[in-house]
């Protein structure tokens, strides 16, 4: 198991390598940056001394090098105007439209997405479990047909519209904060229990909001996988052996129908981030959506390049647990390709 599990890190750090070069091109490819804008603004309007900041920050981040010099020297890995200060090296790079060090304004919001998301994951598994479990033991019931139900409401309501209607009733339908991660008089002081009281309450809208669709398509897909297990000879075996219902179900169809229900994990990190843009700009949330929504409409490609580069890092780390936790539950994936 460890040599699997070393293994597949190797294979994440490489291919976090490639996807930040992909990011750093993607980015790059707009013409023009919101530093060369700025400086062109200046120069028309006479603003020598700006010009000059400008330019200097431009020199600073090695912006008039070729781009392939860019990106090593934003990754760290070549000496740039101050030597070796990119991402290897903890320097996150400089937002020029905020004109502030990028690990500035995104530290906060990292966190908040980070507990924003995996909470919504919990919810999901949660709920999805045992609602998609029943739905499949209780076939053509009551509970079936109202978890089939859930599903197909989850599914076609969009996220920004039950945000906005949350949003709107929220407070007054179920007595809840609705609006940011915390409230006003908790913003920049520090961590307590009070403060994190806040922070769960002001969470639960969020996490509905975001996890719904989720969750439905989860029931649908556990309901459908169980279904197909329970139907195979050997659960009939053993109920005619006399086993029980609910250890006939749990031990053997319900492990092997939660494979693809764990392998969902690497894809739900990058889909909650990307989803939750609207969701975060409709509830005002302080996550790192809305903040890569307007560093890509400004061009700040140093700002967008990290945020994106974040949320591709949190599906590999996604993929990565879901891997673990899928050799885990079935051994033959971990073994298999051995002897080969």
């Amino acid at each position: 198991m460890a040599r699997y599990i070393l293994r597949r890190c190797l294979t994440m750090i490489w291919t976090l390598a490639v996807v930040s070069a992909l990011v750093f091109i993607i980015v790059n490819l707009p013409p023009g940056d919101i530093l060369s804008n700025r400086i062109n603004e200046l120069m028309a309007s006479g603003e020598s001394s700006s010009v000059a900041r400008a330019k200097f920050l431009a020199a600073q981040y090695a912006l008039d090098e070729p781009i392939w010099k860019q990106y090593l020297i934003w990754l760290g890995a070549w000496p740039g105007p101050l030597g070796f200060e990119g991402l290897l090296q903890g320097n996150l790079g400089w937002s020029f439209e905020l004109d502030r060090p990028v690990s500035d304004i995104v530290l906060d919001a990292m966190w908040m997405t980070i507990v924003l998301n995996l909470t919504t994951i919990i919810f999901v598994y949660l709920v999805a479990l045992p609602l998609g479990a029943l739905a499949a033991v209780r076939a053509n019931t009551l509970i079936d047909y109202l978890a089939t139900f859930i599903g197909y409401i989850g599914l076609a309501t969009p996220n920004f519209l039950l945000a906005l209607v949350l949003y709107s009733k929220g407070s007054e339908w179920f007595g809840l904060p609705v609006g940011g991660m915390m409230s006003r008089e908790f913003a920049g002081a520090p961590m307590s229990l009070d403060k994190l009281a806040d922070i769960a309450a002001h969470m639960v809208v969020p996490v509905i909001v975001i996890g719904t669709s989720g969750m439905a398509a989860m029931v649908r897909r556990l309901r459908a996988n169980l279904l197909d297990e329970l139907g195979k000879p050997y659960v009939v075996t053993a109920a005619a052996k006399g086993l029980s219902p609910t250890r006939a179900v749990i031990k053997y169809p319900l492990r092997m129908a939660l494979n693809p229900f764990v392998s969902d994990l690497g894809n739900m990190l990058p889909q909650l981030v990307s989803g939750s843009v609207l969701v975060s700009v409709v509830m005002g949330l302080q996550t790192i959506g809305p903040i890569l929504l307007q560093s890509l409409k400004s061009q700040d490609y140093f700002l967008s390049g990290f945020i994106l580069l974040f949320v591709s890092a949190l599906t590999l780390v996604g993929m990565l647990i879901s891997d673990i936790l899928l050799a885990l539950l079935d051994p033959r994936i971990r073994f298999a390709g051995r002897g080969k």
